[in-house]
């Protein structure tokens, strides 16, 4: 007798369907082909030991089990399931009734327990999309599958659940109900607020400036001026995702094994903060399994890179690509995937070695040549692709003593919010742009509208810095946001002098 089972694999971020054949005939043996690696090969072992503590009889047959598509390699524990429902229903014990309409994937315990799986929400997408009507997975997973419309998503603790429920018994587990309101789950609940920040009204201007279009910003300045609590404070003033962008960025999260707790989608932008010794791959993704890395998990979110020159430098070139492009191609030998990377890019620094170049009152002890080879730890490629560069000087006496409180984080996020508002109309018929950073030459031209004088400010700025066409560009787009900020359809000449003023390490005078 010839059975079929239908389970999903996930490539990248996408998934495929993989489907589960197997055949019985007289014989004590058991075949698994299909290009399984040795996790799905032992799965044999766990299927006996699920049946044996639940009742079940593994059957006394020759089985051979086909796993579909054959030249593409079957990976991890999760095909437990499928295999132990198709050895079942191949020897009658379950009913093929419903087994054309469902996807099934999970890791079994030996007492048939089932574990949470990766890429949940990848599965469900492709199992909508080719017409099943459900799929059947761990209740760990089942929130995440849940808010896929037109999917029914039964949720199951063990394999009695499964063989229940396939078998039509009274009683057997109901589909998981997609919350009411999924994006209502945001939480307003940060460590840090931008009230608690003690003076640089300057900084805090430009990381909503930052915020407002998802702008790429690099903060320089002493240590102890502030630069890593305003970093994390930036979280807070963060617009909300969209349906859309937190379903994406859920998948890239499920894939990476970071969901699966029992939660739906993820409402949080995600705020990453890779340690400087982070490796390459652990940067880019990639690996044996191929994972997304750290800017694939700062997808819709923040990457901050505190002591940004400290990093291997390497690792620090590979974003160049992804900064241009929002998306990591990893190829390798056995496999090429493509992970979303569109994330804002927040870096601090210190001035040079030392930390105290610039700094109003202490001595820096850092010759010239030193202070340049510290700055250019940071290729002028890489640094070109920051928007805004922000010169921090310290907090002064008066302003650390003040009882006076600063604008709140709820307050300038309200602002963030409505220049978003105003690009998310302005880029309607844009597929894949929301914000004023995503916009390439083209979209540049048609949007960022300027007075013929505000030109003219940004040709002599241009010569006077010498700055590059990428750095031409990216004024323009701070100009757009600073213009967004203020409601204005055109760009007016200061819009642009701001913008020119977020980029200090242009200027001459730095490390000279």
């Amino acid at each position: 007798m010839l059975i079929k089972v239908s389970g999903a694999a996930v490539q990248g971020i996408d998934a495929y369907i993989v489907t589960i054949e197997a055949s019985t005939s007289r014989g004590i043996r058991f075949f698994l082909v299909g290009l399984p690696d040795s996790a799905v090969k032992e799965s044999h072992e766990r299927i006996i030991s699920a049946f044996q503590v639940n009742g079940y009889k593994f059957p006394s047959c020759q089985i051979i089990i086909n796993m579909a598509p054959a030249d593409i390699r079957k990976e991890g524990a999760a095909y437990d399931l499928p295999l132990a429902v198709v050895i079942m229903a191949s020897v009658g014990e379950i009913s093929t009734q419903l087994l054309d309409d469902y996807v099934i994937m999970g890791e079994m315990g030996l007492d048939g327990s089932l574990q949470p799986l990766k890429g949940a929400l990848s599965m469900a997408i492709k199992a909508r999309s080719e017409g099943f009507k459900g799929i059947i997975l761990p209740a760990q997973n089942a929130p995440e599958a849940a808010v896929i419309d037109g999917l029914e998503v039964f949720g199951a603790n063990n394999l009695r659940e499964v063989v229940d429920l396939l078998n039509e018994m009274p009683g057997h587990i109901s589909p998981t109900e997609k919350p009411a309101s999924i994006m209502s789950m945001t939480s307003t609940g940060y460590q840090t607020d931008f009230a608690d920040v003690k003076g640089q009204k300057a900084v805090k201007r430009a990381l909503e400036v930052a915020a407002s279009g998802s702008h790429n910003l690099i903060m320089i300045g002493p240590p102890g001026s502030g630069k890593s609590m305003m970093a994390h404070a930036l979280p807070s003033i963060l617009p909300p995702l969209t349906e859309e962008e937190s379903i994406e960025t859920t998948r890239i999260h499920s894939v990476a094994g970071f969901t699966g707790n029992g939660s739906a989608l993820i409402t949080q932008r995600p705020f990453r903060h890779p340690h400087h010794t982070i490796t390459n791959v652990a940067l880019t993704g990639g690996g044996a399994l191929g994972q997304p890395g750290e800017i694939s998990l700062a997808h819709n979110g923040v990457l901050y890179l505190d002591e940004m020159p400290e990093f291997n430098r390497s690792a620090l070139e590979v974003l160049r690509q992804p900064l241009e492009d929002r998306t990591i191609v990893i190829s390798r030998a056995k496999y090429r995937v493509e992970y979303p990377a569109s994330f804002m890019l927040l870096a601090s620094m210190n001035p040079c070695p030392c930390g105290y170049y610039n700094h109003p009152t202490k001595e820096c002890h850092c010759t010239p040549p030193i202070i340049e080879r510290y700055l250019g730890r940071i290729s002028g490629p890489l640094m070109d692709r920051f928007d805004l560069q922000c010169e921090i000087l310290p907090v002064g006496f008066d302003d650390m003593s003040s009882d006076e409180k600063g604008e709140s984080s709820a307050v300038i996020r309200e602002r963030v919010i409505r220049a978003r508002a105003v690009q998310a109309a302005r880029f309607s018929d844009e597929k894949g742009v929301y914000c004023n950073a995503q916009m390439d030459s083209r979209l540049l031209r048609r949007y960022a509208q300027a007075k013929p004088e505000s030109i003219r400010m940004l040709g002599e700025a241009m010569n006077r810095l010498n700055l590059s066409a990428r750095a031409y560009d990216r004024i323009l787009k701070v100009a757009r946001t600073i213009a967004d900020m203020d409601e204005s359809a055109t760009i007016q000449p200061h819009h642009i002098a701001e913008a020119i003023g977020y980029r200090s390490l242009d200027r001459a005078s730095w490390g000279k």
